[in-house]
């Protein structure tokens, strides 16, 4: 969870209308929509890898922070969901993460446990989303 200068590259590749080559720390990744969305489904969605680096996130956060304190955890699982839908008391069409996390690891308390959880929504990718970024955007010169 480095907070250091990141550079992706992201191209069309050619393989549906929407697929794309994603080339990010030395990492390849095609991306595409679904097929219901005109894309021939060939890697995951934005919106999929978004659900995926808040999951991503949330177990790294966890991790870390068990391993500091030298508790029992065998291994986390973190399933998600997104949505777009009415939330009571904001706009129609709001983003809903749902984050259900599983904790394994017998010996952990039950304080143990929630705080795990209540450490899991302090994850870097969440406050993020639930921040005030700035998203530049302008036209390459050359």
């Amino acid at each position: 969870m480095a907070t250091d200068r990141i550079d992706a590259l992201v191209q069309e590749s050619g393989g549906s209308d929407f697929a794309v080559r994603i080339v990010v720390s030395g990492h390849v990744i095609d991306g595409d929509e679904p097929e219901a969305a005109g894309g021939r489904n060939l890697g995951p969605s934005p919106y999929d890898l978004l659900l995926a680096a808040l999951g991503e996130c949330t177990a790294m956060t966890i991790r870390l922070y068990a391993r500091q304190k030298g508790w029992p955890l065998d291994e986390v699982e973190v399933g998600l969901t997104h949505r777009k839908g009415d939330v009571e008391g904001r706009p129609a069409w709001t983003d809903h993460f749902t984050k259900v996390i599983r904790l394994h690891g017998p010996a952990l308390s039950d304080e143990q446990r929630a705080k795990l959880v209540e450490i899991a929504a302090k994850c870097p990718i969440q406050r993020t989303l639930q921040g005030d970024p700035v998203i530049e955007t302008r036209l390459a010169t050359s």
